[in-house]
This record gives structure tokens, sequence and C-alpha cells, in this order.
């Protein structure tokens, strides 16, 4: 069992910049993969970046070059500093984990609680 808790959500004016923490604990395995996701109301859930412990990264064309997510392989965390937000990225974001097994097989997810974003004036 993998636990994962997230913090940073709030609310900031557009235009602003949040960072969101994710802290990983529990069965952790050396090959895996963390980032996050997002679910806006009545949308689906969407990719928004992940990272490997590796250091590979993939982002939402959506979110390229405004956001950029980064992991400490010691402590666990993933971060995902967002900037230039837009109301559009208001949602609620939820870590997501996953191990990758030889031969680069992705396992089953793993999912924080989520912590809410909200772009308003």
């Amino acid at each position: 069992q993998v636990q994962l808790v997230e913090s940073g959500g709030g609310l900031v004016q557009p235009g602003g910049s949040l960072r969101l923490s994710c802290a990983a604990s529990g069965s952790i395995f050396s090959s895996n993969g963390m980032g996050w996701y997002r679910q806006a109301p009545g949308k689906q859930r969407e990719l928004v970046a992940i990272i490997t412990n590796g250091g590979s990264t993939n982002y939402a064309h959506s979110v390229e070059g405004r956001f950029t997510i980064s992991r400490d392989n010691a402590k666990n965390t993933v971060n995902l500093q967002m900037n230039s937000l837009k109301s559009e990225d208001t949602a609620v974001y939820y870590c997501n984990y996953y191990r990758i097994y030889r031969g680069g097989v992705r396992g089953i997810d793993y999912w924080g609680k989520g912590t809410l974003v909200t772009v308003s004036s």
C-alpha cells in the first residue's frame, strides 16, 4: 500500500502562482512514477504532469511552459510549480503514484485525496 498526501491548494488570482506538494509513504518501490492529475466538475480526469524516479517527465499540452514538476527521491515527494494560472486550471488536483516493473511495465495507480485549486479574481 502507498499513501499520498497533497498540500498547497487554495485560491489564487489569474496570472498568479501556486506550488503543490505530495508526500508518499508506505511500500515505495525504487522504480516508480509520481505526478499530478486534475478533475474539474463535469469533466474527465486528465493528466497534468508526471515524473519518474529517473527524472523523465511528461506534461499535458495545456500546462507545458507554465507548470514544472519536480521530485525528491530521498524524501519520496513530488512538487508541481504552477505559474501563470488561468481560470481553466481550476480543478481538484490529485497526486498519483505507480510502480515501474522490469521492461518498463507500469503498475496500478495509487491516488491521494486531492487538493482544490481555484483560479478566480
